[in-house]
């Protein structure tokens, strides 16, 4: 089976290309390497330095299933240039899939958003609750989602909308919320709390790629949109857990970020999709990496402070 991974060389991109290799597929990542790539050499990978946005330059011959990771994640990117967000967020991934479809791809993946839901009160935020982006990025989400189910009728279109991931990647971020709070107590025996009582939820990095595969293994069985999340925790809990495995004085201050909701996957677990990892998982993983030396609170893993010094 042949891959075309966009993002690849991502967060998230990094982990699901060296499992992909390791089911003997054939991948093709394209990724415009703002952050680098840290994707070792395989026979069968390939990796195309390209801007989505550039869509006539990927290739789709041969191709059997699309992976769409690539996107400015996250709100402080997606503020730093709307422009920019939603030309990569929605009309390169609009490009794209009518490219698959030119091309008989049979199958396109795509990475949406948990956050596409805003503010939410209720106990369990199902796909079927309306959707009140609140920022940028969560309002290109949102459309782009609604573009590429346009085009169900001609291709299979799956929708993913993930928790927070967190986790160790060797592309890593620290700007999620588990991994930059880990972080701060790894490196400063001190976590800063911003509000405390949003409830976010999470998903491993390594149960987020399990999902991807899942989708690609269950072509045909699964479509439409899915929650892909199975840890709603508030921010203050989630420091308070870190204390308990770094022992760390918790320090909390106002918030202007308002962002809760509590995400249900039933609809994917009843596909009968499992997690096997857990934020004590994620949380043990930065733990070990920090102090073996190979992870390392640094610029580079805070995407917003790259993007401030790329020219677009």
């Amino acid at each position: 089976m042949h891959i075309l991974l966009t993002g690849g060389c991502g967060y998230i991109g990094t982990v699901l290309t060296q499992e992909l290799l390791n089911l003997g597929m054939q991948v093709t990542v394209v990724d415009v390497m703002w952050f680098g790539n840290y994707l070792p050499e395989h026979s069968n990978l390939k990796v195309i330095k390209e801007d989505i946005r550039n869509a006539d330059n990927i290739p789709m011959q041969g191709i059997d299933a699309v992976i769409h990771l690539a996107n400015i994640a996250n709100d402080p990117c997606g503020e730093l240039n709307a422009k920019l967000s939603w030309e990569v967020n929605v009309l390169a991934g609009m490009r794209l899939v009518e490219q698959a479809i030119r091309y008989k791809v049979k199958q396109f993946i795509y990475a949406s958003s948990g956050s596409v839901y805003g503010v939410k009160d209720e106990p369990e935020v199902t796909e079927e609750l309306s959707l009140v982006p609140i920022s940028e990025y969560n309002k290109t989400k949102m459309v782009s989602e609604r573009v590429l189910m346009s085009y169900r009728d001609k291709i299979l279109i799956q929708c993913l909308r993930p928790a927070t991931v967190c986790g160790y990647s060797p592309r890593m971020r620290l700007d999620l919320s588990l991994n930059m709070l880990t972080m701060q107590a790894l490196a400063n025996g001190k976590i800063t709390v911003l509000g405390g009582s949003q409830t976010r939820p999470n998903i491993h990095i390594k149960d987020m790629v399990a999902a991807y595969i899942y989708f690609l293994k269950m072509k045909g069985k699964i479509e439409g949109i899915y929650n892909a999340g199975f840890e709603n925790i508030s921010i203050l809990d989630m420091a308070k857990k870190i204390a308990t495995y770094v022992p760390s004085q918790i320090v909390v201050s106002e918030s202007n970020d308002p962002r809760s909701y509590r995400l249900c996957s039933k609809k994917l677990l009843g596909t009968g999709f499992k997690p096997k990892f857990s934020v004590d998982d994620a949380i043990k993983e930065l733990m070990h990496e920090f102090r073996s030396g190979h992870l390392k609170n640094e610029d580079k893993w805070y995407n917003i402070k790259t993007m401030k010094n790329l020219k677009f």
